[in-house]
């Protein structure tokens, strides 16, 4: 079968697609023919060798992904039969025809996703789940700023966000981004020039109650000014590339706000059962309407390496996928 693999970790430029034997499930796996594949940070990092996670090479590539089961390992078919829709998520491996995937870490896919929607869930929406429920102890009624509105985590946020019942204000670098973030949920947008004073006015002065932050960057320090009383600042990355940002603690105590870090997949990883009893909480949100992931870009499996470039490059919106079939 196909499989996009690194073979040596110098970047998206040296990936390749390559034939690999087929994968056999397990006990509590499920064999799953791949159609679609979500495009990832952590695709970038691993082609880089810059990942928490280090496989020896060569290995394949892909995170999140939707597809049919096509076989089960023992005791997967307490959960699922053959032909079923599902979408996963794991650490590697998912960007090849067929993939193994332990029943902790697939779900049941809604009738109303298509694959590429399948493919732009688990990992996005599961981190903003987290994010807001877990990490940030999101309430009704509260504000989340958003950074990076218009990105993979940023519109899942957005939707999340709002299935929870806050009010969602969009940062975007440019006026289409903007349109996008808007289209995919946020009430309101503002541009990263001039967000700290647009915060100001959209919230009267008080601030908001939760800002979610991939971008990192020269605004961290305003992100932290627009907090209100009991705010929390989520750090989930650095996608600026311009360093770690740097907290002075004594704006925390001077103005009761949090910094928290937002690390899903190691703690979702160590906890059997957790990402189900995530997926039962955006089950609502999809079958509402409220979760329905914006798709970018979609590319063909020998584009996969392209698909991350423009990533790297911040040419894209919303979510890429890469078809696999």
């Amino acid at each position: 079968m196909r499989a996009v693999q690194v073979l040596t970790t110098t970047g998206p430029t040296d990936i390749a697609v390559s034939d690999v034997p087929e994968p056999e499930p397990g006990p509590d796996q499920v064999l799953v023919d791949v159609h679609s594949v979500g495009v990832s940070f952590p695709d970038l990092l691993l082609s880089r060798g810059e990942y928490q996670l280090r496989p020896e090479t060569p290995f394949t590539l892909g995170v999140d992904f939707a597809g049919t089961v096509a076989a089960l390992g023992p005791g997967a078919e307490a959960r699922f039969a053959v032909g079923d829709r599902v979408a996963g998520v794991g650490g590697y491996g998912a960007a090849a025809e067929r993939v193994v995937s332990p029943l902790d870490s697939t779900f049941a896919l809604p009738d109303a996703l298509s694959y590429d929607e399948g493919a732009a869930l688990p990992m996005n929406y599961l981190t903003a789940q987290f994010a807001l429920d877990e990490r940030a102890g999101l309430r009704p009624g509260e504000t989340v700023l958003v950074h990076g509105a218009a990105g993979g985590v940023g519109t899942a946020t957005l939707q999340v966000a709002r299935g929870m019942g806050a009010r969602t204000i969009a940062v975007v670098s440019t006026p289409e981004k903007g349109e996008f973030a808007r289209a995919a949920g946020a009430d309101e947008v503002v541009l990263l020039k001039e967000f700290r004073d647009a915060v100001g006015e959209l919230t009267e002065g008080r601030g908001v109650d939760v800002v979610l932050d991939v971008v990192g960057g020269d605004a961290f320090t305003d992100s932290l000014r627009v907090l209100a009383p009991l705010g929390r600042l989520l750090v989930v990355g650095f996608a600026a590339g311009q360093g770690i940002p740097q907290v002075k603690v004594n704006r925390l105590l001077l103005n009761n706000v949090d910094v928290r870090g937002v690390g899903w997949g190691a703690f979702a990883m160590a906890r059997p059962g957790y990402m189900q009893q995530q997926w039962a909480a955006l089950e609502p949100m999809i079958e509402s309407g409220a979760i329905r992931p914006p798709i970018g870009t979609t590319y063909p499996l020998t584009d996969f390496g392209r698909a991350l470039i423009d990533m790297d490059e911040r040419r894209t919106l919303g979510k890429s996928v890469v078809r696999v079939r």
